[in-house]
């Protein structure tokens, strides 16, 4: 099939926005909210494409985020940005504005909030996984709400004033480790548990205080580039 070239150039202009916002705009906490919006990634899921495993286990994946609005995606596609903005939470209880990562189209997601306990049992964070179409809005994305508390003040974006007023029927507890300031959580749900997604093994790096490394301009820029090639191609 010939390539329509009203099709190519709309794919360059994509691609160039794209690059050019990347070399444009000082790399922050916010440059991966930018590469976001420019390639339009929430609705494209190459992180959450099966890849053929030996002995036909499950492909792993793996969610990394902070309370600063920092996250990575990593599965069988490839890893990708992520960025966690203040919305809605249409969860149970939910506030009007919360941390809130685009989990970019997974298959599945199983609802549920994930309680994370102090070394005393104190539960101080909470993270919610909202599945797509919660609240009736089928227009509303498979998410990761993170809310972080604020007894030491808010100096975070994911810091709220109280969690959410209601909890998920489905909903666990977990314990933070590490020192304060450097503390967080690994979990891997398993099927039911909030958070699953199926026909992934999924395991979830949970930073509640400290801040995820930024993935580096290059491979945005990598990325970016391959972008434009594959989009030039019209099957």
């Amino acid at each position: 099939m010939r390539v329509r070239k009203c099709s190519t150039r709309k794919c360059y202009t994509l691609g160039l926005c794209a690059l050019g916002t990347l070399l444009v705009v000082p790399q922050s906490k916010s440059s991966a909210a930018v590469f976001l919006n420019a390639l339009q990634l929430t609705s494209w899921a190459p992180a959450w494409t099966p890849a053929p495993v030996d002995g036909g286990a499950n492909p792993t994946a793996t969610v990394s985020v902070d309370e600063n609005g920092n996250g990575v995606i990593s599965g069988p596609g490839g890893t990708f940005p992520t960025a966690g903005t203040l919305k809605p939470d249409p969860g149970p209880g939910g506030l009007g504005a919360a941390l809130t990562y685009g989990l970019l189209g997974p298959p599945s997601l199983v609802a549920g909030d994930l309680e994370m306990s102090d070394g005393v049992g104190m539960i101080l964070d909470i993270v919610r996984f909202n599945p797509a179409g919660t609240g009736g809005n089928p227009a509303y994305p498979a998410s990761l709400v993170f809310y972080s508390d604020n007894t030491d003040g808010i100096d975070a974006i994911g810091d709220t004033t109280s969690p959410p007023s209601a909890l998920y029927p489905n909903n666990l507890t977990i314990p933070e480790v590490g020192p304060e300031g450097n503390n967080g959580a690994v979990y891997t749900p398993a099927a039911g548990q909030p958070g699953f997604i199926a026909g992934f093994d999924t395991t979830y790096h949970l930073i509640s205080d400290g801040v995820l490394p930024e993935p580096g301009s290059m491979g945005m820029i990598v990325f970016a580039v391959a972008m434009l090639s594959r989009r030039r191609r019209v099957a």
